[in-house]
Parts: C-alpha cells; sequence; structure tokens
C-alpha cells in the first residue's frame, strides 16, 4: 500500500467516525417516518378502493367508509412522532446537536426500526382488514363496527410500535 492510499483510507475513516453516526441517526428516523407513512398510503389507498366501489352504490355511508379509510393512515402519524421525537434527543432542533459516534448513530438507528417496520406492515396489513370492514359495511350496515373492532386490533401493534421506539428513544 502506497502513501496516497493510505491517507485516502485514514481520510475516509475520520470522514465516517465524524458524520457517519448522525447519518445514522438521521437515516434511522427518517425511516421511521417514511416507511411508516408509505404503509399508511398503500393501507388507505386498498381501503379506498374498497370504499369506492361501495360510495359508486350508496353514497350516504361515506362518513363510515371515511373512518375505516382514515384507520390505516394513524401509522404515518406515529411514524412522524418518532422522527420528531428523534430530532429533539438528537439535538437538531435546538442546535445543539454534535458530533455523534457511530456507536450512538446505530442506537439512535435501532430505536426507531420498530416504528418503520411495525408501521410500515401493520398500516397495509390494517388497509386489508379495513377493505374487508368496508364489505361488512356492504352487506351487513348494522354490524359495520365489527369491522372497526377488527382494525383496532392491528392498530394495537402500530401502537406497540409506537410505544417501543419512544421508550427506547427516551433512555437514550
Amino acid at each position: 500500500m502506497d502513501m496516497n492510499q493510505l491517507v485516502a483510507m485514514q481520510q475516509s475513516v475520520t470522514f465516517l467516525g465524524q458524520i457517519g453516526g448522525m447519518a445514522l441517526a438521521l437515516l434511522g428516523a427518517g425511516l421511521a417516518v417514511g416507511l411508516s407513512c408509505v404503509g399508511s398510503a398503500k393501507g388507505t389507498g386498498i381501503a379506498g378502493e374498497a370504499g369506492s366501489g361501495l360510495l359508486s352504490q350508496d353514497p350516504s355511508k361515506s362518513g363510515k367508509v371515511m373512518v375505516l379509510q382514515l384507520l390505516p393512515g394513524t401509522q404515518g402519524l406515529y411514524g412522524l412522532v418518532v422522527w420528531f421525537f428523534a430530532l429533539i434527543q438528537m439535538g437538531m432542533l435546538d442546535g445543539s446537536a454534535a458530533g455523534m459516534s457511530v456507536a450512538e448513530g446505530l442506537q439512535y438507528f435501532a430505536a426507531c426500526m420498530p416504528m418503520a417496520l411495525g408501521g410500515l406492515l401493520s398500516a397495509i396489513a390494517q388497509g386489508r382488514v379495513a377493505a374487508g370492514s368496508i364489505n361488512i359495511l356492504a352487506k351487513k350496515p348494522d354490524d359495520w363496527s365489527k369491522g372497526l373492532i377488527l382494525c383496532g386490533i392491528v392498530e394495537f401493534y402500530a401502537i406497540l410500535s409506537l410505544l417501543a421506539s419512544m421508550l427506547m428513544l427516551l433512555w437514550l
């Protein structure tokens, strides 16, 4: 290895050490909001497709359809809360963010992953359940609240993801 290669390697290691921790932390926070919002968009889209079919036949059910379509959208909001809280904990909002080690960055990254993955997957699953609940509303309008309860069961796991991420961020 010649001297130029050694200097280039030392500069890249120093660069990674200087910004790598903050980059990992911001990546984790970004994934928490980004993946949760992607899941919410997909879930509300699934429910909206089912709802538009029902509303073309019976527009009087629009309020109940909107409630069922809205439910998969909560994961995106939960992801935004985790993103915002992570930025506060990192000191990004008050200007106190300083050099963060790669190990610290990995801690933030790991703390944001429950919401990122839980938000993505639960929102899509909840969209499917909401679409099924819209079918209940179409066939047995008096039983639509049963579908709402089924959606609430999936929501519970999104809330657990939010709680896990928030507690881990609090403990950093």
